[in-house]
């Protein structure tokens, strides 16, 4: 399917008229409602438990007070499922495993926030769809099938288990020994039928509840997958939100929910308000809470009956650095972490007054330029930051032996100032909310900073787009961005997969054991990753790899404007034929000023504007990065090699001035343009 075909679809469908609205709400630092809400549950918990062994309450109060404990601690894990207790990572795993243990206590944490993922990534269908056995069924079995909804979560997991973490399994397996074991000494001690009155008839009780509210309600009579209509794979239910919302912990609006899995439960409501209008559009699946579906304008009238407005904010696309050319600035470094045992995340205190010059989009990069010992030293980082954040980041990858990795290994510190070129480069491709696009990643090691970029951007502003990731490295450990890949997959599940591939790590699973190679892409292109099915393809790596893989798309039917291929270094040609080049006399303009020089035969635009003392942006030299882009205004010139350029930039006219030869008498370029 062509672009042209994909934009024509998304005009025709109603759905595609207006463009979703972010939810407006952003992780916080920390949620208090949720934390509220675990410490509230766990002093019931314990409240109710002493009170009953100690002879004070009835047997009825833990059972009623600990069952409503195990429904609240539901929610506690789910927001930690989706990191939506707290920006800080750390923090959503130590609440989703102390509450764990209230809701189900033979999965761990991990197991149970994989099986609720693909729960996400698969709603409603029936085959991938762990939670269609508590939401589709005979009537008569669905409250039998509530009552053991985490029984068949077990048997659902050990189907998956070989391909599981073998951490996340030894987690689950201690999980389960600890119960097992705690079992046994109640009913050898004689205390099974206070287990059962503290503890497991609660809740089982709280089970069938959940299984009711949240599989049941949201998703029962729903024919569309998240897949097929994202919008109407579940419901948001209106009508008494005075009881139903704090009485359901918001699940009401669980529509909100499956499109923007990262909003804390408590501002469910404050989302869907925000974006009611943008839903509508959409053909959201509506009922009231007795049941009755409701249209868009059905909605539209019942809304006005009860006197509620909704409202609808624009989506703010990232605009582009204002500065019309690469240049440096001297900007201090915020942070300085590691990422993995060979890798470093370099973070900038961008200063106010520059912030709009380092605006980017996403996959672009910039230059970074230090002086090492007396000898200046610059190289060329991908920024790995989302383009809607107002944060620039780069990756390091230590090379043995490398100048700049190595100082930025051993000596960079928080506070040091480096001098950083505005960005540069066209490793992108033209987003809008409008799009309906299936983009597609293949990747290896450090070639993951710039595809980050773009994959959160595209995630973030094209709530009907799908993005896959293969990415390539030797182990788990050796991968890096793994902890925030994995954060952005759990925040999309629905429209984001990533397969890591990996090539030294023997207990893997087989299908992603290995390489990145004209095998296994050959594999996907005949599979669910045919030319049909994929819009734009996102190539980045060594260059090796990313040059075979073009080849091999081209090869399997892909047209080559839908794929962008960005190397880190120009890519050797092998051994090419000489060229006999002309001289010429060159005309550059630069921040607005016009300058001509003579150039000598062989050398290229760039390398004559650098001896002649003009101070024309450059990076790698070897027409990968782009950072050397100008117009061509005048003359004819003949490019050695082209990575950087796509053929929008071609035809507008603009070249690498580092692989430019003239081959006219007079030739003009603008860096400014």
């Amino acid at each position: 399917m062509s672009s042209v075909e994909v934009a024509d679809r998304a005009e025709s469908q109603p759905a595609a008229r207006t463009a979703l609205p972010d939810p407006g709400e952003q992780v916080p630092k920390l949620a208090w409602p949720t934390v509220a809400l675990f410490l509230a549950g766990a002093a019931a918990f314990v409240a109710s438990t002493v009170a009953y062994l100690g002879g004070v309450a009835p047997v009825w109060v833990p059972i009623v007070v600990n069952a409503v404990v195990t429904f609240t601690m539901f929610t506690v894990v789910h927001d930690a499922v989706h990191y939506a207790i707290s920006s800080t990572r750390w923090v959503n795993g130590l609440f989703g495993r102390l509450a764990v243990p209230f809701v189900q206590p033979l999965i761990s944490f991990p197991s149970f926030g994989f099986i609720h993922i693909e729960h996400h990534r698969h709603s409603n269908d029936d085959e991938n769809d762990p939670d269609t056995f508590a939401s589709h069924g005979p009537v008569w079995q669905l409250p039998f099938r509530w009552a053991v909804l985490d029984v068949f979560y077990g048997t659902y997991l050990i189907r998956k288990i070989r391909g599981r973490p073998k951490a996340e399994v030894a987690e689950t397996l201690v999980c389960v020994a600890v119960s097992v074991a705690g079992l046994i000494v109640a009913i050898m001690s004689g205390h099974f039928w206070t287990l059962a009155v503290v503890f497991i008839i609660p809740q089982r009780i709280a089970v069938v509840v959940l299984a009711w509210w949240f599989d049941w309600m949201p998703h029962h009579g729903l024919e569309d997958t998240q897949r097929s209509d994202r919008y109407r794979a579940t419901r948001t239910r209106v009508g008494m939100e005075w009881l139903y919302t704090p009485l359901m912990l918001s699940q009401n609006y669980h529509l909100v929910h499956h499109l923007h899995p990262s909003v804390p439960f408590y501002r469910y409501t404050k989302t869907w308000r925000r974006n009611e209008e943008a839903y509508l559009d959409r053909n959201a699946a509506i009922s009231t809470v007795f049941g009755q579906g409701l249209d868009a304008g059905e909605f539209r009238e019942w809304k006005q009956l009860n006197g509620k407005l909704g409202r609808l904010l624009p989506v703010r696309m990232p605009a582009r650095s204002s500065s019309p050319h690469a240049v440096f600035h001297r900007i201090p470094v915020a942070a300085v972490d590691p990422i993995t045992a060979d890798s470093t995340l370099v973070t900038f205190a961008v200063p106010e007054a520059l912030q709009d010059q380092f605006r980017f989009e996403p996959g672009q990069h910039v230059s970074v330029r230090t002086d090492l010992g007396g000898e200046g030293v610059r190289r060329s980082y991908s920024i790995c930051a989302p383009a809607t954040r107002a944060q620039l980041r780069i990756a390091v990858k230590h090379i043995p032996g490398g100048t700049f990795s190595g100082f930025v290994t051993e000596h960079l510190r928080a506070g040091d100032v480096l001098e950083v070129m505005t960005p540069a480069g066209s490793f992108s491709s033209a987003l809008h909310p409008l799009h309906r696009k299936h983009y597609v990643g293949l990747v290896a090691g450090s070639g993951i900073t710039p595809v980050l970029s773009i994959l959160a951007t595209v995630m973030e502003l094209e709530t009907e787009s799908r993005f896959t990731l293969i990415y390539g490295n030797r182990t788990k450990e050796s991968t890096m961005f793994r902890a925030e890949l994995d954060r952005l997959e759990s925040r999309y599940a629905d429209r984001l997969e990533i397969r890591h591939v990996l090539s030294a790590e023997p207990r893997h699973t087989p299908e992603l054991s290995g390489r990145i190679d004209t095998e296994r892409l050959t594999r996907s292109l005949t599979g669910d990753l045919h030319p049909g099915s994929v819009d734009e393809w996102f190539l980045c790596g060594p260059a090796a790899m990313s040059t075979g893989a073009r080849e091999t798309l081209i090869q399997g039917g892909v047209d080559p404007e839908r794929i962008h291929l960005e190397l880190f270094t120009g890519f050797d040609r092998g051994d090419s034929p000489a060229r006999d080049h002309q001289s010429a006399t060159v005309t550059v303009q630069l921040s607005g000023k016009r300058q001509t020089f003579g150039l000598a035969g062989g050398d290229t635009i760039l390398e004559s504007a650098l001896q002649a003392g003009i101070g024309a942006p450059y990076s790698c030299m070897g027409g990968a990065c782009g950072t050397c882009r100008a117009k061509l205004l005048g003359g004819t010139v003949e490019m050695d090699q082209n990575f950087a350029l796509g053929r929008t930039d071609l035809d507008a006219g603009y070249i690498l001035t580092c692989q430019s030869h003239p081959t006219s008498p007079t030739v003009s370029v603008d860096y400014d343009a």
